[in-house]
């Protein structure tokens, strides 16, 4: 360690203690999540559901698309409803409306304030009061409130069938006619959404919170923001702003004792190694990048559109074959294709210059087989999401082969353990490399944390596999997220960090010292809060108060290193300045810089946005979730990962020339498309939404009358011009790498081939 001693023990001491946290609350997860009842009987004893019943619900929930289709707790699509908060309302209206005629033998609405007052108070005492029996397994409710539940099943199972009555609404909410066919499917699955409901109002302990934290917001039943909430939100608002006057405060101190600016080399030392078969290879991968990248867009654009015209693309019905569900699914696989597919290349080009300028024994075919399983992985789960959504799969098939239903690791299990045994072939592959670097003399310290990124991500991607098909979703939950935010927003931040460096590093423009103490101090901060900021995610999904607490504290500190992100950016594009041949790199370190502005904007400000459990309570599954996740996603990770392959593209193709009007056409066009969309469309309607559920509760701002109102249409209509500029810079983007790919040397305007030879010096020393 020598030098960097205190920042090792600082890295190590963070990921102790941190997974320590994550993992002592996520026991608490299991043992705490809302009882499945193993009966839900009437109080004659009649029965209604099993266990078994509710879980088969679950699974036909996920062969429609699940969280592609509506949410539940608040996590999944935007256009439908989201199904717990739905539910709900209408059971407790119905519930209602039973009670004013049994009580007073009138409708609700004709009752004076007293009697109607009287009615919501019973209202709330039946639902919140909990009456499962944890000895024997059993639910007992009312017989009203049994009626309640058929009136509210009864809807839902015409809802997703093809009952003319009901079209109109299916299309407000992207739904295709006969969504699930098989009535006894239907029935159980509206099992599952009642079970969601009742733990979201049944009080888990008598006169404190519900299951899941008093979420949804719902007036009727009186489910509010608990006093945590607003005691936890309040303390992640003062650590943020302690958090951020700390880093401030220490990074002028930091910036004061920083060495003088090296000389950069005449030549680009990385152009000194000979291209090796394993990095020629490496050309299909950046096809593909640019590929599923465009695919992508288009499909967002799909998708998009389908939250104006709800089963028609410009007056075509595809409904039936491309449903919201399915394109939506396509959309966020491809991006997670893509993106990955980036980084992965980013590690194998670097593999040879670590190893000294050679390839390891075998590696052009390793990475030839690597590519062949991406696209065995890409094809077979599209495929696959086809035909669960089609229902054209056997029931039991449709979890492996088909559609997991959960959003992010929506491809079927079968393509999930595929896409796993192929990060850790990846991981295989960039260790062949670096290993025998590790071995030899010199400062390996930058080396080793690039080896640690690598192995997390390598390794991580298989807390996926930690749950099953019937696995209650509250633990589900947990494990999804450690793919989706720490697998993701975790340690591929700070591969990227370390890559970065170590290219820079290699370049000769920034010394050894100044990458490896940035990138270390880079990732204690990244990983201290983003570890058990993980449970920012799950507050409301059956958790108990200590989820609660732990994610507010330390989501809150992971927006504190994104304040500098934007000047480590600034000095990452006057590097260009250092040397005339960094003019050749300018495009992939100006799409570094958007990715510091998109982490400022998108992560950090949008991020915290909804991140305090008193936001978050009012505003989750609405668009300003949506806000974050595009601006976090592709503004962060997208552009992070088209900027590794245009870094990639120009050292594999050295003849190749950028052509300055396709790049700066692709580079603003995607940034202002980007912004457009967010501040035109989701943002604004995210607001309008999140008035909507403060006022009358989250079913409200979810519903078919707000979402197809005059204003929220023409705002979804208005997003048209931002996905259109958006298309654009990624078409120039896209041309570009082809161009740079395919076309002859004289077309592509090149420049002299810079001077490569065969070198012994490892890069790493």
């Amino acid at each position: 360690m020598g030098q960097y001693r205190k920042l090792w023990w600082t890295l190590i001491g963070i990921l102790a203690v941190t997974f320590s946290l994550l993992g002592y609350v996520g026991v608490e997860v299991y043992r705490k999540a809302p009882p499945v009842p193993a009966r839900v009987v009437t109080e004659n004893q009649q029965l209604m559901m099993t266990r078994d019943s509710i879980l088969d619900g679950q699974t036909a929930w996920q062969s429609v698309g699940g969280m592609q289709l509506g949410s539940i707790w608040g996590h999944g699509a935007y256009q439908a409803p989201d199904w717990t908060a739905d539910w709900l309302h209408r059971e407790i209206t119905a519930w209602l409306q039973l009670a004013a005629r049994d009580e007073y033998g009138k409708a609700y609405a004709e009752l004076n304030g007293e009697q109607q007052n009287a009615l919501r108070y019973a209202l709330k005492t039946a639902y919140r009061t909990n009456t499962y029996d944890p000895e024997t397994g059993t639910l007992v409710v009312s017989a009203r409130r049994a009626q309640a539940i058929a009136q509210t099943a009864d809807y839902y199972r015409r809802l997703f069938s093809d009952a003319p009555k009901l079209r109109s609404t299916r299309q407000s909410y992207a739904m295709k006619e006969n969504t699930l066919p098989d009535p006894e499917r239907r029935e159980k699955m509206t099992q599952f959404f009642f079970w969601t409901a009742w733990a979201a109002a049944t009080e888990r302990s008598p006169g404190g919170a519900t299951y899941t934290n008093n979420w949804p917001h719902e007036p009727l039943i009186d489910n509010k923001p608990t006093a945590e909430n607003i005691i936890w939100s309040i303390t992640s608002v003062v650590l943020l702003i302690a958090g951020v006057g700390f880093l401030v405060w220490g990074w002028a101190f930091l910036r004061a004792e920083d060495e003088e600016k090296i000389t950069a080399p005449a030549q680009d030392p990385i152009t000194t190694f000979a291209l090796t078969p394993s990095q020629q290879a490496l050309g299909k991968y950046l096809f593909v990048v640019v590929a599923l990248f465009t695919l992508q867009v288009f499909l967002g654009g799909f998708t998009a559109h389908y939250t104006v015209e709800g089963q028609s693309f410009y007056g075509i019905d595809v409904s039936q074959w491309f449903p919201y569900s399915l394109v939506r699914t396509w959309h966020i696989q491809a991006a997670l294709f893509w993106i990955a597919t980036g980084f992965l290349a980013a590690g194998l080009f670097l593999v040879p210059i670590i190893n000294g300028g050679r390839d390891p024994r075998f590696q052009k075919l390793g990475v030839d087989i690597l590519f062949w399983a991406l696209v065995l992985v890409v094809v077979g789960s599209f495929a696959g999401n086809f035909l669960a959504i089609a229902q054209l799969l056997p029931p039991e098939w449709s979890f492996w082969l088909g559609h997991q239903g959960y959003e992010y690791v929506d491809l079927g299990r079968l393509w999930q353990i595929g896409k796993f045994l192929g990060v850790v072939f990846w991981l295989v592959l960039m260790l062949r490399g670096i290993v025998p670097a590790l071995r030899q003399p010199g400062d390996k310290n930058l080396l080793a944390l690039l080896t640690a990124s690598v192995m997390a991500i390598g390794l991580f991607y298989g807390a996926g596999l930690a749950y099953g098909e019937r696995t209650h979703i509250s633990v589900m939950e947990y494990w999804r997220w450690w793919v989706v935010h720490l697998w993701v927003e975790g340690f591929f931040e700070v591969f990227a960090t370390a890559a970065l460096s170590f290219i820079f590093c290699s370049m000769g423009l920034v010394s050894r010292t100044m990458a490896t103490t940035a990138s270390l101090a880079s990732a204690s901060l990244f990983l201290l809060g983003g570890v058990p900021g993980t449970f920012h995610h799950l507050y409301f999904s059956g958790t108990t108060t200590p989820v609660m607490a732990v994610g507010a504290t330390f989501s809150a500190l992971e927006v504190v290193p994104l304040v500098v992100l934007g000047y480590e950016a600034w000095e990452n594009w006057r590097l260009k300045q250092r040397a005339p041949w960094m003019q050749n790199v300018k495009w992939p370190l100006l799409f570094f810089v958007g990715v510091a502005f998109w982490n400022m904007l998108g992560a950090g400000v949008f991020g915290f946005m909804i991140n305090p459990p008193i936001s978050l309570y009012y505003v989750q599954g609405l668009n300003t979730s949506a806000t974050h996740a595009h601006g976090a996603l592709f503004g962060v990770y997208g552009l992070l990962a088209l900027g590794f392959t245009l870094l990639v593209l120009r050292y594999i193709r050295p003849h190749m020339q950028f052509n300055d009007k396709l790049m700066s056409t692709g580079f603003w066009w995607l940034n202002i498309g980007l912004a457009m969309m967010l501040f035109t469309s989701l943002l604004p309607i995210g607001i309008i939404q999140f008035a909507a559920s403060a006022s009358k509760g989250m079913w409200y701002a979810r519903s078919e009358a707000l979402l197809q109102s005059d204003l929220l249409h023409t705002l979804r209509w208005v997003r048209t011009i931002g996905d259109v500029v958006f298309i654009v810079g990624a078409l120039a983007v896209s041309l570009q790498v082809v161009k740079g790919l395919f076309l002859p040397t004289a077309a592509r305007q090149g420049e002299a081939a810079p001077s490569r030879v065969n070198s012994s010096r490892a890069a790493a020393e």
